[in-house]
């Protein structure tokens, strides 16, 4: 039997929650190091993943099949295509740079909290949440997905809940408030879109016979699985309501700002660069992969759901007082801009979904990282708040507007491919939603520019002009994600490389291909 790879790598973090949370409780720093020791350790397997999948080769590699639970058929099956190792690349990149920039987050405000472990529960956890994010994007077994995909809800919960922002305006008694109402509002939403995925879960067991991903695209291929149209139907919309929770596409949005709000910024990243993408992912290999006339019977509708997000989280964004909050109604933009990439049905428009994915993840970490860098300092999410802060600390204002810049796609930044490669798919196959889409870009820059503006220009407030720059710290999470935003928007190759042949096999599922250009005769 070959080395289960993938197995190693989503295993790696979670004997590492183990090992973190083992630490006595004094160790504080020995429990940090050794957290990051296992996400630098998962980072390098992913590595070895990235460069052992073959492009050109088949779909589904380095898999691996066990008996589970047999008599119900379910099977530990694992598997990664291309935009399975994409994003598993992108979580194992980004763990380490959150918990480098947490490191300090859940430290005992007095010696007395030291009899509970809250820095050893604060890191066990992140890493627990990555193993499972891991194994969510390589399982090709529909109910093992299903029991991770809902499994995650819990190690969040209790990071958004127990360890949230400290730079909250309020009392300590309402500031634990809301972080409760943030973390149970988070639970409920993603707990109601799961329990209807269940039901859709067991009603495919039902028509299909299997849970294997392999077992039923075999089926459909030699003709023996027949569905009828309304129980597609149905069973996609159980599935397609879990996911767009988790995406999160309104109007089942609104979790996410009282999450990311009352969240520490590392916290903040997990959720929207991390956890959100099984949602995006998840459309892609199981609304298209097993419901491809479905998916598209409810394209039309998705379409118009992803066109309302691009635009009312910008909008919103737009008007927003508090840093956190705004940089989450605009994620609820760019998560629009990938469903509307990923339900054009066309092979730019997956490529550039799959891309944003990717690079939304980058951006947002450290657009959010280096606004919790700064949140840390003056104590206070408000940007009213804030002002002049480029003349007392010209690094920390200077990454910020790399990360800004990156997050309104700008040329030569990562998620610039992305977005045009949406926009392009988009136009050609729909014109109009294209044409509206693209007024995303126009308020992004608006609400990115006036953000940096309000924070770091003007006259120096009296309560920033002692602020600190960046420390060493600090700059080994800020330079190194903007180092990589830099490479991905001059060479994107490496990663498009992967993601095309698994767009080709989705195209495929959906028996789709891309709108040929009308080109006048010459006269």
């Amino acid at each position: 039997m070959s080395f289960p790879l993938l197995t190693a790598t989503a295993a790696l973090p979670a004997i590492g929650a183990i090992a973190t949370a083992a630490v006595p409780a004094a160790r504080r720093t020995a429990a940090k190091r050794l957290a990051l020791l296992f996400s630098l350790g998962t980072l390098v397997l992913a590595a070895v993943v990235f460069l052992r999948f073959e492009p050109g080769g088949d779909r589904y590699q380095l898999t691996e099949s066990r008996a589970w639970i047999a008599d119900f058929g379910v099977r530990y099956e694992l598997g990664v295509d291309g935009i399975g190792v994409a994003l598993l690349g992108l979580t194992a990149l980004l763990i380490p740079f959150v918990i480098v920039a947490a490191w300090h987050d859940a430290d005992p405000l007095e010696t007395k909290s030291t009899r509970w472990r809250p820095t050893q529960g604060f890191f066990a956890l992140i890493l627990m949440v990555e193993a499972m994010v891991i194994l969510s994007f390589v399982a090709t077994d529909v109910f093992l997905f299903y029991i991770l995909f809902e499994a995650m809800l819990i190690p969040m919960y209790f990071l958004i809940g127990g360890f949230g922002d400290r730079a909250h305006a309020g009392t300590d008694e309402s500031a634990a408030t809301q972080r409760s109402y943030a973390a149970v509002k988070f639970l409920l939403y993603n707990l109601a879109g799961g329990l209807i995925m269940l039901a859709a879960v067991i009603g495919l067991y039902v028509v299909a016979g299997s849970f294997s991903l392999s077992e039923i695209a075999e089926a459909r291929a030699n003709g023996s699985l027949e569905m009828a149209t309304s129980t597609e139907r149905w069973l996609f919309l159980g599935f397609f309501f879990a996911f767009a929770v988790k995406a999160p596409l309104w109007p089942l949005h609104t979790w996410l700002p009282n999450a990311m709000g009352e969240a520490t910024a590392p916290v903040a990243v997990l959720i929207t660069a991390i956890v959100d993408k099984v949602g995006t992912f998840a459309m892609l290999r199981f609304c298209l992969g097993l419901f491809p006339e479905a998916s598209k019977w409810a394209t039309p509708v998705v379409i118009t759901l992803a066109l309302i997000s691009i635009v009312y989280g910008a909008l919103l964004a737009v008007g927003q007082r508090d840093i956190k909050r705004l940089i989450a109604y605009a994620s609820i933009s760019h998560f629009g801009f990938i469903i509307l990439g990923i339900f054009a049905m066309t092979s730019q428009g997956q490529s550039g979904a799959t891309l944003y994915m990717v690079n939304h993840g980058i951006s947002t970490a450290a657009l959010l990282l280096v606004a919790g860098f700064l949140i840390t300092r003056r104590g206070s999410r408000l940007i009213a708040d804030y002002g002049g802060v480029q003349k007392v600390a010209p690094v920390l204002a200077g990454t910020f507007l790399i990360g800004g810049l990156a997050t309104l796609s700008l040329p030569g930044l990562a998620p610039f491919v992305s977005e045009f490669l949406v926009l392009v798919g988009t136009f050609s196959a729909y014109p109009v939603a294209g044409i509206i889409a693209t007024s995303g870009i126009v308020l992004a820059a608006l609400y990115v520019l006036v953000l940096y503006q309000r924070t770091m220009t003007g006259p120096v407030q009296e309560s920033v002009r002692s602020m600190p720059d960046l420390r060493a710290r600090e700059l080994a999470v800020a330079v190194p994600l903007i180092a990589v935003l830099i490479f991905l928007g001059v060479f994107p190759k490496p990663l498009t490389d992967v993601v095309n042949p698994a767009v080709e096999h989705t195209m495929s599922d959906v028996q789709k291909k891309d709108p040929q250009p009308e080109v006048e005769a010459a006269k």
